[in-house]
Parts: C-alpha cells; structure tokens; sequence
C-alpha cells in the first residue's frame, strides 16, 4: 500500500514553508495530485522542577482563535543542532534558561499534509534570567502540577496534538 511521490512543483514558497504539488503514484496505478507543505524542523522545551511542576505557557492561537497551554518552540536554523535550537526557544519565549536537556519524543504532527518535524526535549532544572525576549508570544507563563495533566488534555486545555503527546509522555515519565 505503499504510495510514491513520482515528483514534486513548487506552488508558494516563503523563509518558513513551501507549498509544493506531487505527483503521486498510488498502488493500483492511478496518479494523484497532492498538495503537500515542506517545513523546517520545530524544536520544542520545557523544564519540570522538583516540586514536579512543569513549565507552560498560556497563549492564543490566532489561526484557530483558541486559548491553550503549550511548550516553548521555534525553528531550527539551518545548521542548528535541535536540542541547542529548543533551549534558545525556551529562553526566549519564558525567560527561563533550562538544566541539560534530555530528548523526549520526536512527532510529526500532520504528517499527511507536512514533513515537520517535531523534536521535544525536556529538563528537570532551569534558571530564571528575568522577563523573555519573546513575552509577547504569550499571555503569561507559569509552573504548573504535572498530575494536572491528564485533565488539561481532557478539557481541551492543551489542543496543539504534538504538545499534548509531550505533557502526558513528561506526566508518566515523572508520575509514573
């Protein structure tokens, strides 16, 4: 059942994203035309503290006009290690720098319309170094209780698939 891109056109392209059209050769033989968007890596980080807190930001999404907590995240620039791209994002966007980072899944969060590719990396430490670069990427920041976790998701409170998947992977990390 394997499909097979036969080839690929250019339709947009822009410094974050490319919208190209593939042809695609389907098992059975017939072709299919599919539009597909080509992205840049995401890193994503975020530090849960002793107390089992881990750090979120509460912000909104204007494409979906939704209120939800998320994790730290931004592109990888090109030759730029993920791990050292999530720990710039999670500095910038909470004003918190994070211990050693620690990978904790990879995702792909639409993988039948995008290649990203999103890596996720954890710390149980972090340093405050005061007001983010970025705070207007978010309504507030704050540490909240990791056995809150399950319910957020279930309440619709963490709607980003790919930061939902971290959090509950973090919760039955830390929690068991």
């Amino acid at each position: 059942m394997r499909w097979n891109n036969l080839s690929e056109k250019p339709v947009y392209a822009n410094p974050w994203f490319r919208v190209n059209l593939a042809d695609v050769a389907l098992p059975d033989g017939r072709h299919l035309d599919h539009f597909l968007i080509r992205m840049r890596a995401v890193a994503v980080a975020t530090a849960v503290n002793e107390a089992n807190e881990v750090l979120l930001l509460w912000r909104h999404r204007f494409i979906t006009d939704s209120w939800g907590w998320e994790l730290a995240a931004g592109v990888v620039e090109d030759g730029e290690d993920p791990a050292a791209a999530a720990a710039r994002e999670m500095e910038e966007e909470t004003g918190w720098r994070p211990g050693p980072l620690h990978h904790l899944l990879t995702v792909e969060p639409s993988n039948g319309l995008t290649d990203a590719r999103h890596h996720i990396y954890w710390s149980d430490r972090a340093e405050y170094l005061g007001v983010p670069e970025d705070d207007f990427e978010s309504d507030r920041r704050e540490w909240v209780d990791l056995k809150l976790v399950p319910d957020m998701v279930l309440r619709g409170e963490v709607p980003a698939a790919n930061m939902a998947a971290a959090l509950l992977m973090l919760h039955h990390i830390r929690l068991g």
